[in-house]
C-alpha cells in the first residue's frame, strides 16, 4: 500500500502535522479522526517498526471514551506523520510486536 507524503502538499498537511487518513473511519466506523487524535496524543506505548522502507511507528494509546486504541504511522520529518491504520481493541500481534504478554 503506498502513502503519499503529505508534507509536499502544504494543503494536505493539517497545522498539527498529524494527518489521519479516512479510510481509519470507513472501514472502523465506530473510530473517528478525533479518537484516532485523542489516543495519539495520550500515546502510552510506541515503538518503531522494524525491517520497513520507510520510518513507521506502531503506537498504543486511550480515546475520550477509554478505549485503547492501536495505531500505525509513517513519520515523514520531524512533528510530520500519516496515521494509516487505527483499531480497537488492539491485537495480539500488536502486543508481541511491543513485547507486551498477553
Amino acid at each position: 500500500m503506498q502513502y503519499n507524503n503529505a508534507s509536499q502538499n502544504s494543503e494536505a498537511r493539517p497545522a498539527d502535522g498529524i494527518e489521519v487518513l479516512p479510510r481509519i473511519h470507513e472501514r472502523h466506523p465506530h473510530i473517528h479522526e478525533e479518537d484516532v487524535r485523542i489516543a495519539w496524543d495520550s500515546a502510552i506505548l510506541s515503538a518503531p517498526r522494524l525491517g520497513k522502507d520507510r520510518e513507521e511507528h506502531i503506537v498504543l494509546g486511550f480515546d475520550g471514551k477509554g478505549r485503547l486504541i492501536e495505531m500505525a504511522a509513517v513519520r515523514w520529518a520531524v512533528g510530520r506523520w500519516t496515521i494509516f491504520h487505527a483499531t480497537t481493541p488492539p491485537s495480539e500481534k500488536t502486543f508481541a510486536e511491543l513485547g507486551i504478554e498477553g
